[in-house]
């Protein structure tokens, strides 16, 4: 069986971008009910019929609007829910990709691996980095700082679970602000010395206090 270009634009890839969308706009934890069968289908099949490069070109594309969108959506938050909306639009694009991925499998060996020595999964998450997370970074880390004072303004999990995924993106990140970083992973600062433990067990006791002072806390 031949595949026109006609049948790639009018047939094929309008079933994958309607997916794709699907994927990105899904709220993490949902369900959507795509056939992940016909998706790898229809990528296979394009594949062996020789679109892969513009399979490539238009998965890059859509994905690359999306985040541009996106990104200007976050521009226009109130700071107030700056952190929260970042946290909620990074774990949303985590979660497509982990539906995008598989389905572009095929694609993915014969062609991103095998001719463009590359890796999907780092290219779609590094496109997240150039059109998002870059272009943010510097307001979001200075506003998590300052919650990061203020117990319980950002929820401790959203806290930790934001400064582990921004460090996975791209751990250059830390050096914006390696004190922050270093309260939720190791390794972040270098080894402490012994006039410094002091400071330390100072800053343990502040945050017990300001734990047991708060009315959610549970002795």
């Amino acid at each position: 069986m031949t595949i026109t270009m006609e049948d790639y634009e009018q047939t094929y890839w309008p079933k994958l971008e309607g997916a794709i969308n699907q994927l990105l706009t899904m709220s993490p934890g949902d369900y959507i009910p795509i056939s992940y069968e016909q998706m790898y289908s229809c990528v296979y099949k394009c594949v062996c019929k020789q679109f892969s490069q513009r399979l490539y070109s238009d998965l890059l594309r859509q994905i690359t609007a999306h985040l541009e969108r996106l990104s200007l959506e976050l521009q226009s938050q109130d700071s107030c829910l700056y952190i929260e909306r970042f946290y909620f639009a990074l774990n949303q694009y985590t979660q497509a990709l982990g539906g995008i991925v598989p389905i572009f499998n095929y694609m993915n060996r014969f062609y991103v691996e095998s001719k463009l020595k590359s890796d999907l999964g780092v290219e779609l998450r590094q496109l997240f980095v150039q059109y998002v997370a870059d272009k943010h970074v510097n307001a979001i880390i200075p506003l998590m700082v300052d919650a990061s004072s203020k117990p319980f303004s950002v929820s401790p999990n959203v806290m930790a679970n934001l400064i582990k995924n921004i460090h996975a993106l791209k751990p250059e990140y830390a050096k914006l602000r390696p004190q922050l970083f270093a309260k939720y992973l190791p390794g972040i600062l270098p080894p402490c010395e012994e006039r410094e433990l002091n400071c330390y067990i100072e800053e343990a006791k502040q945050m017990q206090r300001d734990l047991s002072n708060h009315p959610e806390f549970i002795k």
